[in-house]
Order: structure tokens, then sequence, then C-alpha cells
């Protein structure tokens, strides 16, 4: 009975087999990925003959790699729509970013980090359209949102576990341990890929219908598509923008590596244990007023960031930054997979996932630049920015889910 009711309830969240395979592949792209978000800082910080800050070098380096994931995203989608086929791509794309990072271990200048977070930005772009393309096909509008919320979950395992592998074997093991375990890891995740993700086919246009190749096809846009971008770029840059400042965070809350790292994954775990839920609300509730709600939670937390006095206070405000942007993630997506057009999945999708690179591009970048004047003024900007985002979604945002009406 017991089993029943487990099985039961999974299926009541849309979480099905494709699911579950994939969100164990990312699981492992994932955990090696973030390994890099605590050790990057501290790699830059060792290197000589820097002729910038080190914070707005480190800015440009995270900056680089959501530009360039984010500028190809479009173009990968398509690919994947033209060929009808998602699997290949996810494959080398988790290639790549592992070559990418064991790279790191022969890396002596700013030019050599500069071309292999180009070459992990990539590897990004070819994976995640791909990825949200198979979770579009394999998931129903009435139980997307607990399938996206399951499948970010997953994600979000990975990425809390990564920071604090990343801190403890840099302080333990040295630089290269730490980047030898992120390829490690994604080498597992293209092998997971390999072994349980299914290929999901599109069927061949009929002769005559087939469209000329688009990066952009306008047709597959509208106000949803472009809010949940919109949406998903001021979550990700506002988690993401700490980044930067990872040193002067250590030096102003006198912390380690390890204990930035925790802070860093704090995020994460607010993420982890309301993702699911919040997810399948949307699916109940509706996606606008979990996306809407998660904007304006995230504008004071954002702001009481930059004025964190000790570590607690900082890991307490990244617990509820990562409960906001939950609210946010998993609806924004099942919007888009809502409003999807069969053979169009991965271009739609992609336009989200560009605006979640350019915000993990964009934040940290332009944290670095606003933090030489103040270390302060990012977080309150930011914070100003999702007030205006959240005015954004209110008026345009489109809602997909019909609620039920009430009975007397």
């Amino acid at each position: 009975m017991t089993r029943f009711w487990t099985t039961a309830y999974w299926r009541s969240l849309g979480v099905n087999r494709v699911v579950v395979a994939l969100s164990a592949a990312r699981l492992g792209d994932a955990m090696g990925n973030s390994i890099l978000f605590v050790v990057i800082p501290l790699f830059v910080a060792d290197l000589r003959g820097l002729s910038l800050p080190v914070e707005v070098v480190v800015g440009l380096l995270v900056g680089l790699y959501g530009i360039v994931n984010s500028a190809l995203q479009p173009l990968m989608g398509a690919l994947s729509d033209r060929l009808g086929r998602r699997k290949p791509l996810i494959i080398v794309g988790l290639v790549l970013m592992g070559a990418g990072t064991y790279g790191f271990t022969y890396a002596h200048g700013f030019w050599d980090l500069v071309l292999l977070r180009a070459a992990q930005g990539l590897g990004v772009a070819l994976t995640v359209p791909a990825s949200m393309a198979i979770m579009t096909s394999a998931t129903e509008k009435s139980t997307r949102g607990g399938a996206m919320g399951f499948y970010t979950t997953t994600r979000l395992v990975g990425f809390s576990a990564g920071p604090l592998i990343g801190g403890y074997l840099q302080v333990h093991a040295g630089f290269d341990a730490t980047f030898l375990t992120g390829a490690a890891l994604l080498a597992l995740a293209a092998a997971l890929v390999q072994w349980w993700v299914p290929e999901v086919r599109v069927p061949p246009a009929p002769p005559g219908a087939r469209r000329p190749f688009r990066v952009i096809d306008t047709t597959l846009l509208g106000p949803g598509v472009l809010g949940a971008a919109l949406a998903t770029f001021l979550m990700a840059a506002s988690f993401s923008m700490v980044t930067t400042l990872e040193n002067e965070f250590n030096a102003r809350l006198h912390i380690t590596a390890f204990g930035f790292g925790i802070a860093f994954s704090a995020l994460m775990v607010g993420r982890l244990v309301s993702q699911v839920p919040l997810g399948r609300l949307s699916d109940h509730l509706g996606r606008k007023p979990l996306i809407l709600g998660g904007l304006i939670a995230t504008a004071p937390v954002t702001v009481a960031l930059g004025f964190s006095a000790t570590l607690g206070q900082l890991v307490a405000l990244r617990v509820a930054q990562g409960v906001a942007a939950a609210a946010i993630a998993a609806p924004a997506f099942a919007v888009v997979g809502d409003l999807s057009k069969r053979g169009g999945e991965a271009r739609q999708m992609s336009i989200v996932t560009t605006g979640f690179g350019l915000g993990v591009a964009l934040g940290p970048f332009l944290t670095g630049l606003m933090a030489v004047q103040s270390f302060e003024l990012p977080f309150v900007v930011f914070g100003l920015l999702n007030v205006a985002g959240a005015w954004v979604i209110s008026r345009y945002l489109p809602e997909t889910v019909e609620r039920a009406p009430r009975t007397a």
C-alpha cells in the first residue's frame, strides 16, 4: 500500500521515467559545474600581472560564461528543433563543459581562463535548450509545474553540493583536485544521459510545410515567453551577483572559502525544500501569482544581503532568497511549456534559459563594476530592478492555468 501511494504521489507531480532519468543526469552536471563558483574568485586572486581589480576580472569571467551560453542558446535551440533530435546535443555539451573544467589545471593567465570559460559557455548552450525541450515533450500541462519543480530540485541538489565540495577541496587539496573532480562529475553526467535518457524525436514536417531555418522565430514568441525570460533573468542576476564579491564577503565577515560555500549553497537549500511544493502549487493556483510573489519577495532580501554583518545573517538571507527564487523558476518554465508549439519547444525554452544565462552573466559583471564605487550599491540596484520586474509581470504575463470554478 505504501509503495502504491508513493508511486501515485510522484505521478501526481508529473514525475515519470523520462523526468527521473534526465533529472539524474542534471544532478551530476550541476555538481560538476557549480564546483567552480567558489573556486574561480580564489584562483583569479592567485594570478599575477592582472591590470584590473580582481573583482572586475572575476565579474568578466563569470559574465563571459553567461554571455556566451546566452548568446548561443537560441541558435542551439533552433538547431535542436531542425535536427529533430535532443540527446546528441546534450552529450556533446556536457563533454565540452567537462573538457573546459579540466583545462583549468593547465591555465596560467587571464586569456587561458577566457578561452576555457567560453568553451564552458558553449557547452551549456548545447545542453540546456535540448534538455528543456525533452522535459516539455515528456510532461503534461496539468502536472508540468510539479515535474519542472522536481527537475529543478535535482539540479539544485547538485548546485548545493558543488560549492561545498569545491570550497572543501580547495582548502584541503588545492585547485587541481577541485578542477579534476568537476570534470569527472560532468563526464558522469554525459554517461548518465547516454545510458538513461531516451531520445525524443520531433516528427518531420510534411512535404511543403518545412519552414526556413530561423534562430529567432517571432511566431514562437509572445508576452508569456518574454515575461518568463525577464523573471528568470532577474532571479538569476539577484542570486548570482554574490559570486563576484566572495573575497569581499570573506574579508568583511572573517570567513573562509568553505564558509562562503555554505552561504552560497544556502540559497539552493531554500529552493530545494520549496521548489516541488511551489511548482505543484502553480498547477492549481496559477503560474502568474507565484512568479509575481517571488519577484516581490526577492527585492528586499537582495538589498539586505549587502548589509549582512555575520555569516549567520548571510546564510539566512540566502535561504530566503532561495525560497523566493523557487516561486519563480518552475512556474516560469511551466508557462513556456504550456505555450510551446510542437517542433518549436527548444527555441521557446531557449528564450527563457537565455534569460537565466544573461542573469548569471550580467549579475556578477555589473556587480563587479558597481562594487568599485560601493559594496552595498549593487544590492540596492538589483533590489529595485526586481520591483520593476514585478510591475511588468503584473501587467503583461498571461495566465496559462485555468482554475476550476468554486462549487457552492
